[in-house]
């Protein structure tokens, strides 16, 4: 760009206002991360004077290997363009894992070391932001009497809320996010916007707690899951939905009561399946880490399989987790308890797959 240029123009003033608008522009553009260029590119920065090396590690391909300028400002671009989507990434600087420090889209998680790039597709995607109604988001605050401990809760409700009283999906994150992720990174609340405007699924609500009813501390999962989905289970039985039911217009009814997790979550949800039946129509596991199964007798099988409308368990192929859900899935068989089992051919276990499963899952909810 000639900046002289500018300067002769006839009218001073404006030749300076236009010069200074010129270079805030390019100050601007250099701190702004992650950018999507024209071309379908995206170009990342980094400030970190004292690094020696830089990289972007994320969903949309390779990683990206920064160069330094004068400035201190590492900076580097995509070699092809992104495709619309929404994707993990994170900077390594030294070896070391750290968030984009200039995208506030973080991924909600218990040790946040994740950024968010969302592009929007054309026509949107049913996770992408619309031209609809659009529901409504709360985030309360409660005292879990189970755990003696206060605790959060976001809670979903859709566009035209009445007196109503409206089903309610219960919906769990995994063992490395938060009550926040299925809205903030998993958009659940967009798909249901979607959905429910297409006439695709009947208008609820979601609930979304915080799975982790006890700290991990760094357990390893399998030492961990039993302990933490006990009191889960209990939180969520005596303190989440009487919550919910005590302050939202909700059909109180198990029929109206569905529960849906991934991974983590998924555990949560296979649980419930097996030993509290009773209190769902609908039960959803997302490339979930299965629990052992219990010792069934004719009489505990015949109740699930009476309670249950439907047990929908779906895992990719390339999910490290697959033979566990194929072990699960074959004993459950074998002990005739009935299930919807869906094999992803090509996925793993990540969001973008997640996504998928809910705007599966949902349509088939409460009709």
């Amino acid at each position: 760009m000639n900046h002289s240029t500018a300067m002769t123009f006839p009218n001073k003033p404006l030749a300076l206002l236009a010069l200074v608008g010129l270079c805030l522009s390019i100050e601007l553009g250099a701190q702004v991360s992650p950018q999507v260029m024209e071309d379908g590119r995206v170009t990342f920065r980094c400030r970190a004077d004292h690094a020696d090396r830089v990289a972007v590690h994320g969903q949309f391909g390779a990683a990206v290997e920064l160069e330094k300028d004068g400035s201190g400002t590492w900076s580097g671009s995509t070699t092809t363009p992104v495709e619309p989507g929404v994707y993990e990434y994170r900077f390594k600087i030294d070896g070391r894992d750290t968030i984009d420090s200039r995208n506030p889209q973080i991924k909600p998680q218990r040790w946040p070391n994740t950024s968010i790039l969302h592009i929007a597709s054309t026509p949107p995607a049913l996770w992408d932001i619309r031209d609809i109604p659009h529901g409504t988001i709360h985030r309360h605050v409660y005292h879990s009497k189970v755990l003696d401990q206060h605790r959060e809760l976001i809670v979903y409700t859709p566009s035209g809320m009445t007196d109503e009283k409206l089903p309610v999906l219960y919906l769990a994150h995994g063992y490395s996010d938060n009550q926040r992720t299925w809205t903030e990174h998993g958009k659940a609340h967009s798909i249901l916007d979607a959905l429910i405007h297409e006439k695709r699924a009947v208008p609820m609500i979601i609930v979304m707690s915080d799975a982790h009813a006890i700290d991990p501390g760094g357990k390893k999962f399998n030492a961990y899951a039993p302990k933490n989905t006990e009191a889960f289970s209990r939180e969520l039985l005596e303190d989440v939905i009487p919550f919910v039911e005590s302050h939202y217009p909700v059909n109180s009814s198990s029929t109206h009561r569905a529960f849906a997790g991934l991974s983590m979550g998924g555990h949560h949800a296979l649980s419930l399946a097996l030993s509290h039946s009773e209190s769902f129509s609908h039960i959803g596991a997302f490339s979930a880490a299965p629990p052992s199964i219990p010792d069934l007798s004719s009489d505990e099988v015949s109740a699930i399989n009476t309670h249950l409308r439907l047990l929908w368990i779906a895992c990719g192929d390339k999910d490290f987790l697959f033979a566990r859900n194929q072990a699960f899935h074959a004993k459950i068989k074998q002990l005739n308890i009935e299930s919807n089992y869906q094999i992803t051919p090509g996925a793993d276990h990540s969001w973008p797959v997640w996504r998928g499963y809910l705007i599966d899952f949902v349509p088939k909810l409460f009709r």
